[in-house]
């Protein structure tokens, strides 16, 4: 989940694809997504990553993963784990949405919405609700495969089995 975050935030106002050729670089360089380690970068630490091209190299992008890092652990501390926190904003079983055409999926919903805020209370940085509802794609929180899309019907039988 913490990996996502990470490169959900990198992603933003970027192409996905772009963000997946460098995932290696940035699971080398974050120490495998590692938060416990991430939230003890320092700035010379951060500056090291910005010389560095194999990832985004925006300071602020950098500087929040750090700051993700930190507000990871302490959700983690009050929940016990991150999936239990960030599954309750979908009553703990993914939305199998209905739609018809991928131009009929939205960029954020109120869940994505309401986690957005409930992580920007909690510390989180680049977790607008655009960025949100990618993650939750992403996870396997809700399924957007169109209805006619042979995956639509093989993540709503997964879920259905959870």
């Amino acid at each position: 989940m913490f990996e996502f975050l990470i490169l959900e935030g990198a992603q933003a106002g970027l192409n996905w694809i772009t963000i997946l050729r460098k995932r290696g670089n940035y699971k080398n360089l974050f120490d495998n997504f590692n938060p416990e380690i991430i939230a003890n970068y320092n700035n010379k630490k951060i500056d090291r990553l910005m010389e560095n091209a194999g990832i985004i190299r925006n300071r602020l992008k950098i500087q929040s993963a750090v700051q993700n890092a930190r507000s990871f652990l302490k959700v983690r501390q009050e929940f016990g784990c991150f999936d239990k926190y960030i599954w309750q904003f979908v009553d703990g079983e993914p939305v199998t949405n209905k739609w018809k055409t991928l131009e009929h999926i939205p960029a954020k919903t109120d869940i994505s919405i309401a986690m957005s805020k409930d992580l920007k209370k909690r510390g989180f940085n680049f977790t607008g609700p655009t960025i949100c509802y990618a993650f939750m794609q992403a996870v396997g929180m809700v399924n957007d495969h169109t209805t006619d899309c042979f995956r639509h019907h093989e993540v709503k039988k997964i879920s259905a089995q959870s």
